[in-house]
């Protein structure tokens, strides 16, 4: 477990903003999984749009 994990603060901004680390975790993931595929097959993947960058919500 991290260290950041253990500090109540942490808690505190999880619930108020979501857990951005997993969230950010989980896209370079997905988008790691995209890229092997065209680069095994040299076709993007189908049937997903491409994705644009969120905006931060306001006060953060």
């Amino acid at each position: 477990m991290a260290v950041w994990q253990e500090a109540p603060i942490y808690d505190r901004l999880v619930t108020e903003r979501g857990d951005v680390p997993a969230q950010v975790r989980r896209e370079a993931e997905q988008t790691l999984r995209g890229l092997e595929q065209v680069l095994r097959s040299g076709v993007a993947p189908a049937g997903r749009p491409p994705q644009q960058a969120q905006p931060f919500p306001p006060g953060s």
